[in-house]
């Protein structure tokens, strides 16, 4: 998958080094992965949440931070749509961020 928006990824991973080495082994992985539909992410991440919109919610570290990325299956995709915590998850709409 090619992932676009990585610099928020970096950023977010600078600012918070207890899981730096977690963010970019997630990326790392999802770089070579070639998903076709949702159900691939769940056999590759069995903690990954698809949901609605083409997007997908990724644990980190435990589940103390969350990724939320969009995906266009068709052109092999990944985009970034949101890096933080799970307590700042609890408080957005995934699907429209």
């Amino acid at each position: 998958m090619r992932i676009l928006n990585s610099g928020l990824l970096e950023k977010y991973a600078r600012a918070h080094k207890d899981a730096a080495d977690q963010f970019w082994a997630w990326f790392y992985d999802v770089k070579a992965q070639e998903w076709s539909q949702p159900l691939d992410i769940k056999q590759k991440y069995a903690t990954a949440d698809p949901i609605p919109n083409n997007r997908a919610v990724f644990n980190i570290r435990g589940n103390k931070y969350r990724v939320i990325v969009e995906i266009n299956y068709h052109q092999k995709l990944v985009y970034i749509r949101w890096v933080g915590t799970h307590s700042e998850y609890d408080r957005i709409d995934a699907t429209s961020i």
